[in-house]
């Protein structure tokens, strides 16, 4: 008689977690849930350990300012080595 049964012997529940219920279908979810979390994490540590990682590198203009910071060169020295490269 169990094999006349339409629904067969789940009882129509096997769409939510294998039997277990809604628990089965939550922890479902959080499975899945774990798996794209882990594939975004991914991603970004690849882009940001791959060469620049988005960041630009600096120019010569930057460079330039960096070492007036540093006092390696003058005010003057900055100005002029600006002017040739802003030519």
């Amino acid at each position: 008689m169990a094999m006349a049964d339409p629904e067969g012997p789940w009882d129509g529940h096997m769409m939510w977690g294998g039997g277990y219920g809604v628990f089965g279908g939550l922890m479902m979810l959080v499975f899945w849930g774990v798996i794209i979390a882990l594939i975004v994490l991914a991603v970004h540590w690849l882009r940001d350990n791959n060469g620049s990682g988005g960041r630009r590198s600096p120019d010569a203009l930057d460079i330039l300012r960096e070492r007036l910071a540093k006092g390696e060169i003058d005010e003057d020295e900055y100005r002029r080595r600006k002017a040739a490269l802003e030519e």
